[in-house]
């Protein structure tokens, strides 16, 4: 199953409640930032990043939870399997699924230190990584809108961890 495919097979399209709601908290995130902006408490680059993080988390959280179609409550307590049986199993469609959710919060990494106008370290990106994903994952096993695993949640946290790798060594080099 390619990506589309697993798009359209696990998301509804989103309803006008849900675009409601993600439209007030861009409306709020463009007051806040231009109300920072305009006491001078953040730069432009720090807006821009904080209102593309909002928006960003806006589809992972929809696309991730509320647009999933409702099922039983399930869950993985078992560290790494999906590992195993990607080494054991020769399994593909888990290893893309692994892959594909350690790029899922790169984009979140990398807008993080733009955002804090400072370097963040690979322990904060990991951290931060992980707390977004303990939600998402928390959200999927309460709404009953997927599958609740430990592997997903370590995936995210690297990916968070190498977007802030990623903008430090850029910031480093621009300097």
């Amino acid at each position: 199953m390619d990506v589309y495919q697993i798009l359209i097979t696990h998301n509804r399209p989103w309803t006008a409640r849900e675009m409601l709601c993600v439209a007030l908290l861009l409306a709020a995130a463009l007051f806040a930032a231009g109300y920072l902006l305009r006491h001078q408490k953040i730069k432009p680059s720090q807006a821009l990043a904080g209102i593309s993080l909002v928006l960003f988390l806006s589809i992972v959280f929809g696309s991730t939870v509320f647009t999933r179609m409702p099922s039983k409550r399930q869950f993985e307590l078992q560290l790494f399997w999906s590992w195993r049986e990607v080494i054991v199993n020769h399994n593909r469609e888990l290893l893309k699924e692994n892959l594909l959710n350690c790029i899922l919060l790169v984009p979140m990494g990398i807008l993080f230190p733009i955002l804090l106008h400072r370097k963040v370290t690979w322990r904060q990106g990991l951290l931060w990584g992980f707390l977004v994903s303990a939600v998402i994952e928390t959200c999927q096993l309460v709404f009953c809108r997927g599958l609740f695993e430990w592997d997903d949640m370590i995936h995210n946290a690297l990916g968070c961890m190498a977007g802030c790798l990623i903008t430090n060594t850029v910031s480093v080099r621009k300097t």
